[in-house]
């Protein structure tokens, strides 16, 4: 069951406004990349003239895509659940596994933030540039870092609404 705007509280809206938000900016980038490969490719056979560096440049946005669709996409409880195992138990156990899922997903989203933040400042420090355009890798790296963060916040709070007796939502 996806959450009702309705029943989400103040945190639940703003988190569902942020998620919204992220995935707007990851879809920018995407229709970017695209639009900079059509371009690359046409240059590549009309004119023997591709764009320098695109492979590199979507393989970047790739990573930064990735980073910023997932809060949306937990949000929206969107990523594959096995309830193979769980199917028969009862709505509370259902509930008390989800949120354990869910505050797994927080911690590990929050380790990955922590150390994207960390690569990110290495690059920066050592001044790491990517191989044809010469762009620093700092750069992507901390693109990455604010959906991955915002990612934990959404598992966290989940965590809460599984937990919670009588949350707005349950898993169907």
């Amino acid at each position: 069951m996806i959450p009702d705007p309705a029943n989400e509280g103040p945190v639940g809206r703003l988190l569902h406004v942020l998620c919204g938000l992220s995935a707007v900016i990851g879809g920018t980038v995407l229709i970017a990349m695209a639009l900079m490969t059509v371009v690359s490719v046409i240059g590549r056979a009309a004119f023997a003239a591709p764009i320098l560096g695109d492979v590199e440049l979507v393989q970047l946005g790739c990573a930064v895509c990735v980073a910023t669709f997932l809060p949306y996409t937990q949000f929206r409880r969107g990523n594959i659940i096995v309830d193979f195992f769980t199917a028969r138990a009862s709505r509370r156990t259902q509930s008390g596994m989800d949120g354990l899922g869910a505050l797994l997903y927080a911690i590990v989203m929050a380790l990955i933030a922590w150390r994207a933040f960390a690569g990110g400042e290495s690059a920066h420090e050592s001044g790491e540039t990517s191989m044809l355009m010469s762009m620093p890798l700092w750069i992507p790296y901390m693109l990455m870092v604010p959906g991955f963060a915002l990612s934990a916040l959404v598992g966290l709070y989940q965590t809460a609404l599984y937990w919670t007796p009588g949350p707005a939502w349950r898993r169907s």
